[in-house]
């Protein structure tokens, strides 16, 4: 049976058109758009340049801000900032399967790989890593929305996937109400690689990174084979010292 439910925005509740109502819009992301209006993801994206390292905004596009610039912490990629209504949307991805508004957010996050890249503040990897959820995790919950999202992204862009190589082999506590030094006590030892590693240039792939932990937990695994990890995301929580700072 024909699907004749309206394509509603989750946020704002109105009808989300399936043409674009613009020239100046970008029509791939309007095919993309379910789930989330053009004017809400809009809002909610990204306007200035950030920091990969912090989330800072800054004045000129730049990889590091001045603070970040000397340790260089692992580059996170993200399209906004979850400190949005995009806090809204991503633990019903997460923990409800409401994929509705997914592929419009994976084709965000799609355009500021590329637009960073074409900045030359990015180097495309040679594989994505979408962060695993332990077994017994992914048979209660169902699905890994890291995955969906790793998938998505490797058809998008041409790049493999490699679901495989990268595992969880603690089942831990969920991460959702733990302070940052409980987060990594939780995530010690929880990864492990199936193979040794074949790769040099890695993006691993999530929902949201908050804390970083469960980031730095993964690059403790696989910083001694591969010298280049990056993360991507849908959408990254800065610390509250950076939120609508310029």
């Amino acid at each position: 049976m024909a699907n004749i439910l309206p394509n509603r925005c989750l946020l704002c509740h109105q009808t989300i058109l399936t043409k674009p109502a613009s020239p100046t819009i970008d029509s791939q992301m309007i095919a993309q758009q379910r789930g989330i209006c053009q004017p809400c993801l809009t809002s909610c994206l990204y306007d200035t340049d950030i920091c990969l390292g912090c989330g800072k905004v800054m004045q000129v596009a730049a990889e590091y801000c001045g603070g970040c610039i000397k340790s260089r912490p692992i580059p996170v990629v993200a399209p906004a900032s979850y400190h949005t209504m995009l806090g809204r949307l991503i633990p019903a991805i997460k923990y409800q399967a409401q994929f509705a508004a997914m592929p419009a957010l994976i084709e965000a996050l799609a355009q500021r790989i590329e637009s960073l890249c074409q900045q030359q503040l990015l180097s495309l990897p040679q594989v994505l890593l979408p962060v695993p959820l332990h077994r017994q995790r992914l048979s209660s919950r169902g699905y890994n929305q890291a995955w969906l999202i790793a998938h998505a992204l490797s058809s998008r862009l041409g790049i493999a996937m490699d679901d495989q190589l990268l595992i969880r082999v603690k089942h831990t506590p969920a991460q959702a109400q733990l302070s940052g030094k409980q987060r990594r006590q939780n995530l010690a030892d929880a990864f492990a690689l199936t193979r040794p590693l074949p790769y040099q240039r890695i993006a691993l792939v999530d929902d949201v990174v908050t804390t970083g932990s469960t980031v730095d937990a993964i690059a403790r695994v696989l910083r001694a084979s591969a010298p280049s990890v990056q993360v991507w995301c849908l959408a990254r929580a800065e610390a509250p010292s950076l939120q609508d700072k310029s």
